[in-house]
C-alpha cells in the first residue's frame, strides 16, 4: 500500500463484486493486530484509538469464531452490531468511530455514498480509528472521502486487487494478491 499499510485514522472502501472475494483474508492480519493492541500497550493506548476493539456494523455474514481464532483474533475485543436496515448502520458506525474506544470499525452499508463517506471519514479522525466500508463494485464511479479506495474481483490466479485512490499514491491493479491456498 502506499505509505507502507492500511491508513491509519481515515476511512477505507473496498468495493467487491460480491462478497467472499479475499475481502476478510485481506484485512485479518492488522485487525488481529489492532485486536490485542491494548495487551502491548494498555495504559499508552486509553483512548488513542488503539482501544484493541474491533466493530462489526452489518455484516451480511455471522463472523465465524473459530476461523477469527485461527487468524489470531482476540475474540474479546470483537463487538458485533446489527441495527436495522438503511443508515441506521451507517449511524452506528459514526458513533463506533468518534467513540475513541474502537481500533476499528468495519461497516456495510448500502447507503453510504459521498456525504456518509465525508461523516465517517471525520469520526475516524477524532475517534483516531481506522474505518473500513465494503461497497458494491458499482459505486467505483461515485465520489468518495476515503484515503484509500480499493476494488477486489475474481482473477485467474486468486483475487485481483486495484487501487483507485490513496493519499501518496495513483492508481495501479495487482494480479493474484488474495490466494484461496499456498503455492
Amino acid at each position: 500500500m502506499p505509505g507502507g499499510g492500511w491508513p491509519r485514522h481515515a476511512l477505507t472502501e473496498i468495493l467487491l463484486e460480491h462478497y467472499g472475494t479475499g475481502e476478510l483474508k485481506l484485512l485479518m492480519p492488522a485487525l488481529a493486530r489492532l485486536s490485542h493492541a491494548d495487551e502491548v500497550h494498555p495504559v499508552a493506548s486509553c483512548g488513542s484509538g488503539e482501544a484493541g476493539w474491533v466493530a462489526w456494523i452489518a455484516p451480511p455474514f455471522q463472523p465465524y469464531p473459530p476461523a477469527l481464532l485461527q487468524w489470531g483474533i482476540n475474540l474479546a475485543h470483537i463487538l458485533i452490531v446489527h441495527p436495522r436496515p438503511g443508515i441506521e448502520a451507517l449511524w452506528a458506525a459514526e458513533q463506533a468511530l468518534s467513540s475513541g474506544n474502537c481500533a476499528a470499525v468495519l461497516v456495510w452499508s448500502e447507503a453510504l455514498d459521498n456525504k456518509a463517506s465525508r461523516r465517517l471519514q471525520l469520526a475516524a479522525e477524532k475517534g483516531r480509528s481506522w474505518a473500513i466500508a465494503f461497497r458494491p463494485l458499482e459505486a467505483a464511479t461515485q465520489s468518495s472521502a476515503a484515503a484509500l479506495r480499493i476494488a477486489l474481483s475474481a482473477g485467474e490466479r486468486g483475487t485481483d486487487v486495484r487501487i483507485l485512490k490513496s493519499r501518496g499514491g495513483r492508481p495501479v491493479s495487482v494480479p493474484g494478491v488474495i490466494h484461496d491456498h499456498a503455492g
